[in-house]
């Protein structure tokens, strides 16, 4: 679509006009009398009298473009401001190392398909916001430490790109096997949820919740969940808990002494209680997934929150179009008035 940034600039159209009544005025009042006509040659319009006809039309007309051009012509796509229904959500991801086990893989988790834990979560949050259009979502990873992978956007191309992005970090270790770098191993789900309300503490629609998941139990962080979830209370957010598995020990990819890639067991641990008492003290609820129908099931429960209906502006990208416009009419004015001079022989 066309539009026009100032159209005020069309008010000049009132000075051209009447410019232009002018020199056609000038040109049909300037004669000579003249009586033997027959003593006249048959052609007397050589090019000189031809342009100078013409001349003033051309300024004339590089005039009425340079105002185009003032007037700022852009295209642009259809605006538009729309009431929608809308959540804000946090998306609170655990990232620790028990995240690789293999025991939410459909079929079983030694099959060729196998997907860790991680995996089907980042398949069921891609989902999850694929049926939410017009939510607002962000994403916070946590293990030994939370952090904002995405603010909350509407932007949900580029968040599944960040979600896709997601994985585990990997411990270092020294030379006698021992880890140096404790993320991997820890589980802050205290910090993972305060960093989801400071995400939220300022969301433009009024129901706001958190999605927190977890397969551990909280270990380290500067804030425990208890705290945290005393601060969601208090804000006025819901957090939806999804602990997976259970207690117990886990399949895993491992490798044996010949560096062959192989299926060992684990002990994981999950505190269903510290998830179910942070659901509670936030009116949310918790969900216990073992395997991808529950994860799925446990997603299409919390897709049926209550929204609230915002107005939101989609905005557009304009591109200017004055360019144009004001090259040809800078020529044909530039045009008009040296060709008056130089080969007419007079000013306009």
């Amino acid at each position: 679509m066309l539009r026009f940034a100032t159209p005020l600039a069309f008010l000049l159209l009132l000075p051209w006009g009447f410019g232009l009544w002018r020199l056609l005025r000038r040109g049909a009042r300037r004669a000579l009398l003249f009586a033997p006509m027959h003593r006249l040659p048959a052609r007397t319009a050589g090019w000189r009298s031809l342009a100078a006809r013409l001349l003033p039309g051309v300024f004339a007309a590089g005039a009425l473009l340079l105002i185009v051009a003032a007037a700022r012509p852009q295209t642009f796509f259809t605006r538009e401001r729309r009431t929608v229904d809308a959540l804000a959500i946090a998306m609170s991801v655990d990232v620790s190392g028990s995240m690789e086990a293999l025991d939410l893989s459909e079929g079983t988790p030694t099959g060729p398909n196998a997907q860790t834990r991680l995996d089907v979560v980042k398949r069921m949050f891609a989902r999850f916001i694929e049926q939410r259009p017009d939510d607002l979502i962000a994403l916070i990873a946590f293990g030994g430490y939370a952090t904002t992978r995405s603010p909350l956007t509407a932007d949900h191309g580029a968040l599944l790109q960040i979600l896709k992005a997601t994985s585990i970090p990997k411990s270092e270790f020294d030379e006698q096997g021992r880890a140096v770098s404790q993320e991997e191993l820890l589980t802050a789900i205290g910090d993972g949820l305060a960093t989801a309300c400071a995400r939220l503490q300022d969301a433009e629609p009024k129901t706001r919740i958190v999605v927190l998941l977890s397969d551990g139990e909280s270990n380290t962080g500067i804030i425990t969940p208890e705290q945290a979830a005393d601060a969601a209370a208090k804000l006025g957010i819901r957090v939806y808990t999804i602990g997976v598995g259970t207690t117990g020990r886990a399949p895993f990819r491992t490798r044996d002494a010949f560096g062959r890639e192989v299926i060992g067991y684990g002990e994981v641990r999950l505190n269903e209680a510290q998830l179910k008492q942070i659901a509670e003290k936030t009116s949310g609820r918790y969900f216990n997934v073992r395997d991808t129908a529950g994860f799925r099931g446990a997603m299409d429960a919390i897709h049926t929150l209550e929204t609230t209906r915002i107005d939101r502006n989609v905005y557009n990208q304009y591109n200017e179009r004055f360019l144009p416009f004001l090259a040809l009419g800078a020529l044909l004015a530039a045009l008009g008035v040296l060709g008056n001079l130089y080969v007419v022989g007079r000013p306009l």
